[in-house]
């Protein structure tokens, strides 16, 4: 028997550091929908928490982990890409930017760990590979629709590109649900994998590797995601 064979990959999500309130707390936390963990657990893997900490122990974390996502959050700090902070730019997390920018660093010298990343961590994966960020989408598209205000979802719908890893993975066209007010628009060193109507990039991925790619859509609120499920695919194949 393969020693492999009976264990499943774990999977690393990077989290959110904020003020929270629960029970009798009013405090700094470490959170994360539980959107993220559930849809990591339901296709097969173990998802494992990852608060934001030093630079310096990325590459220790990573050494223990088969697959990592980059979860949504706060706006990525405009100083990362070299531009003003536009006036809706007012809560990036410098300490989160740092960690999960080494987590990056760290995964770019193992290929073959699959990577995903979520919203803000599609945004930050094109910031890391030398790209940038429209900073306000409502400015170009006049509208709020891919971030309708509080917690409210938009509904895009979604083309994938011919030949992309993405389309294999998810077909050709979906409808998804976001919820963003900035967007990539220079890819830095990743290629376009899907669009929104609008003209908005919704993915991007390399090539080079065999699961690396970030989609501005959130697909852990959706159930039956086969991103995750391909995720978990990919992480398990590096674990033998």
């Amino acid at each position: 028997m393969n020693p492999h064979e009976a264990e499943r990959p774990v999977v690393g999500i990077t989290t959110y550091r904020e003020h929270a309130r629960w029970g009798v707390w009013d405090q700094p936390a470490d959170v994360l929908p539980v959107h993220y963990a559930r849809a990591v657990a339901q296709a097969g893997g173990i998802p494992i928490l990852l608060p934001p900490g030093s630079p310096s122990d990325a590459e220790t974390v990573l050494s223990r982990l088969d697959g990592l996502v980059i979860a949504g959050g706060a706006d990525v700090s405009p100083d990362r890409y070299n531009q003003a902070p536009h006036v809706r730019t007012t809560v990036w997390r410098d300490d989160r930017d740092a960690w999960e920018l080494a987590l990056l660093d760290a995964a770019g010298e193992r290929p073959d760990l699959p990577v995903l990343g979520i919203c803000r961590g599609m945004q930050l994966m094109a910031v890391h590979r030398g790209g940038s960020l429209e900073q306000h989408v409502p400015d170009r598209l006049g509208s709020d629709r891919h971030s309708p205000g509080g917690d409210r979802f938009g509904a895009v719908e979604v083309e994938t590109n011919p030949g992309t890893a993405l389309r294999r993975f998810v077909g050709g066209r979906l409808r998804v649900r976001c919820h963003h007010h900035q967007a990539v628009d220079n890819l830095g060193e990743y290629v376009p994998a899907a669009w929104a109507e609008d003209g908005t990039l919704e993915a991007l991925e390399d090539p080079e590797r065999p699961f690396c790619l970030g989609v501005q859509w959130h697909p852990e609120v959706k159930s039956g995601g086969g991103l995750f499920a391909a995720l978990v695919t990919a992480a398990d194949r590096a674990l033998i």
